[in-house]
């Protein structure tokens, strides 16, 4: 199963009552395995998750440590990039020049990387004092 195809199954396992936004998400890691979340609302809103979250945390509970790639559907008239906090968290298990493949429902996709969704990432780098 292609990375798309993976997001678009997950995204049905969407619980997202309020919105009605459905967001697929899967990604494949260097160890080769693809690892997939949806996002989950909760009444009270700042404590969803989204779908890209999701499936970081699958691919490291898996015991993987490293994306490969990435696709990301959403039902909307354009394809739908990652909110600013999973940017973040994608740059923290991806390098710059990981491919991101963002779909609709209806077939429309953008490819880019997770450079281009985050210039200038804040990184470990930053981190380092010595």
């Amino acid at each position: 199963m292609d990375l798309l195809n993976a997001a678009r199954a997950v995204r049905d396992n969407a619980h997202a009552p309020y919105s009605g936004f459905k967001v697929g998400a899967a990604l494949l890691s260097r160890e080769g395995r693809i690892h997939v979340g949806c996002n989950v609302e909760n009444v009270a809103y700042p404590e969803g998750t989204c779908a890209e979250a999701g499936a970081i945390a699958a691919m490291i509970a898996a015991g993987d440590r490293r994306v490969a790639e990435i696709a990301v559907i959403a039902d909307s008239p354009a394809p739908v990039p990652p909110c600013g906090g999973c940017r973040q968290k994608l740059a923290e298990f991806a390098d710059g020049d990981v491919a991101v493949t963002l779909a609709t429902t209806d077939g429309a996709t953008l490819r880019t990387s997770v450079a281009d969704l985050l210039p200038g990432a804040f990184g470990a780098a930053h981190m380092d004092r010595t």
